[in-house]
C-alpha cells in the first residue's frame, strides 16, 4: 500500500517549524558587529524588493539554516530577514552563509 507524500511532506514542516521554533527560544539571533560591517566605509544597497534566499544564522551557539529575504547587502554582508513561529527576525550575516533560495539543499523553514 502506498503512502500520501503531500501528508508525509506537511508533518515533516511541521517538525521543522516546532524544531526552529526551540532553538529561536535557547538563545539570541546573533548578527554582525558595526565594526564588522563598516556601513559608513563599504557600498550598501537596499531593495525595495527583498530577493528570496537560504542563509545560515545562529541563534546562541547554535547554527541553522532559514529561508530568508535579502533585504540590504554590502561586497561583505548580507541583511535578512525571516520568520520562525509568526514572529519577525532581522540580522545581518556573511554574505558566504546567504544563497539563492533555488540553490543548495532544502533549508528548514
Amino acid at each position: 500500500m502506498g503512502t500520501n507524500r503531500r501528508y508525509a511532506d506537511h508533518v515533516d514542516r511541521q517538525m521543522d517549524e516546532r524544531v526552529l521554533e526551540r532553538i529561536a527560544r535557547s538563545g539570541a539571533l546573533q548578527t554582525l558587529s558595526d565594526l564588522e560591517l563598516q556601513l559608513d566605509a563599504e557600498l550598501f544597497t537596499r531593495d525595495p524588493r527583498p530577493r528570496p534566499v537560504t542563509a545560515w544564522v545562529r541563534f546562541g551557539e547554535t547554527p541553522v539554516q532559514v529561508r530568508a529575504d535579502a533585504c540590504a547587502w554590502t561586497p561583505h554582508a548580507v541583511g535578512i530577514r525571516f520568520v520562525i513561529g509568526g514572529r519577525e527576525f532581522k540580522t545581518w550575516v556573511w554574505a558566504s552563509a546567504v544563497r539563492a533560495a533555488d540553490q543548495g539543499r532544502r533549508p528548514a523553514t
